[in-house]
């Protein structure tokens, strides 16, 4: 009989592995997590301890030769959120191939939708700070983003009973929002571009497309090569997470001869968890730290930028989504699904004014640490975000409840 000791935490078993990365694929415990690393930064950045939450982000770590020389904070901004980008290349990818992207009689709305639900938010913002005195003009892009995994997560526990069309057409917006927002940011927030470095980065990936259609080609290649072009595209001077998306963008899409999923499939299924439970939460952590006392409260309500911010997220979100939607099925012949109802459809709408991720990815390079809009705009960012949230999950509970109603009328009525 043996008398060794159990161990508590020990390595995971393959099985184990499989259930806790399937875990992290959810886009519940995404969320969870994304809100975990939120939590933490705005405790620590409002506790006696903040000057050690500040310094942390400010330590600098790489090589300056090779113009890596960034603060930690900079590694979360710039780093890992290449591999979350990189999942949504590889998303977008499948989408525009596979998915819903690829037939534009059933894209056209949420395509449109989406582009109503970016140009309103940044009217709203555009307007509130050309007409206020102290307002900026740099954070119109701020608001015009959608958080997938927070919308989606809300429309899952507050929506189950409503239709499945309602999570087609926010899944297909919140990907076409993010593809406009790397659009966005490649255009308009690069301050200068060094061409030899931009070719040499394209040139990687490119090299980086070819290998990975290669029957047995190893991670051990693909890896090194993906963060070569990724360091390459830093040093251009665009956002270095457009590699990660472009990246994203060269898996092939169509199973292989032989092959159940194809390679995109399997890269999603793969970095995902990475993405999802490490990437954007530590993110979050270094992004969201800003200070809630009553002052700087009062402070950010006075922020024309932060009043375009939350402004955009909670009212131009909706506003616009519906309006693109409501003109496009009155002035052509695309129907919304025979299932889906215009109070389903606001209710959704309120829910993609969840910004956050993109969102606090903008407002960082829109204005900079030393820009007294800097912690504003986050704050607005986290109340705007929440605030969307709190609203569209009512609004989904109440679509619930009346969906429910309606199916116990109809099985009542089919039993007289």
């Amino acid at each position: 009989m043996s008398n060794a000791k159990p161990t508590i935490f020990g390595r995971l078993t393959p099985g184990g592995r499989r259930n806790f990365a399937d875990t992290l694929r959810a886009e519940n415990t995404g969320a969870i997590l994304l809100l975990a690393g939120t939590v933490v930064a705005l405790v620590w950045a409002n506790s006696p301890w903040r000057e050690a939450y500040q310094s942390l982000g400010e330590i600098v770590i790489g090589p300056s030769a090779l113009h890596l020389d960034l603060s930690i904070a900079q590694w979360a901004t710039d780093g890992l959120l290449a591999i979350f980008f990189f999942v949504v290349g590889v998303e977008l990818k499948r989408e525009m191939v596979t998915g819903q992207l690829r037939r534009p009689s059933t894209a056209i709305v949420p395509i449109l939708a989406a582009v109503g639900g970016m140009a309103v938010p940044a009217l709203a913002y555009t307007l509130v700070n050309s007409m206020s005195d102290g307002g900026s003009l740099d954070g119109w892009a701020i608001p015009v983003a959608t958080d997938i995994a927070f919308a989606v997560a809300i429309l899952t526990i507050f929506g189950k009973r409503l239709p499945t069309a309602l999570r087609a057409f926010l899944l297909t917006l919140a990907v076409v929002d993010d593809l406009l927002g790397i659009i966005v940011i490649g255009a308009f927030y690069t301050e200068s571009l060094a061409f030899a470095w931009l070719g040499a980065s394209l040139l990687a990936i490119a090299v980086f497309g070819v290998l990975v259609r290669r029957r047995g080609m190893t991670a051990w290649v693909l890896i090194p090569l993906g963060v070569i072009a990724w360091a390459l595209m830093h040093a251009s001077g665009i956002h270095a997470t457009i590699a990660g998306v472009l990246l994203g963008f060269t898996v092939p899409a169509i199973a292989r001869h032989g092959a159940s999923i194809s390679l995109a499939e399997r890269y999603e299924h793969l970095w995902r968890p990475v993405s999802a439970g490490l990437a954007v939460p530590v993110f979050a952590l270094f992004a969201a730290g800003v200070t809630l006392s009553p002052e700087a409260l009062a402070s950010t309500a006075g922020d024309p930028a932060a009043q375009g911010v939350a402004l955009g997220l909670v009212v131009g979100k909706p506003i616009g989504i519906l309006l693109a939607t409501f003109l496009l099925v009155k002035l052509t012949k695309a129907n919304l699904d025979a299932s889906v109802r215009w109070l389903d459809l606001a209710a959704v709408s309120c829910v993609a004014g969840i910004g956050f991720t993109v969102s606090l990815l903008i407002g960082e390079l829109s204005f900079p640490a030393t820009s007294p809009h800097s912690e504003h705009v986050k704050a607005a960012v986290l109340i705007g975000s929440a605030t969307s949230a709190v609203i569209g999950a009512l609004l989904l509970t109440w679509r619930s409840k009346v969906a429910a109603k309606a199916e116990v009328t109809a099985e009542v009525a089919a039993d007289a």
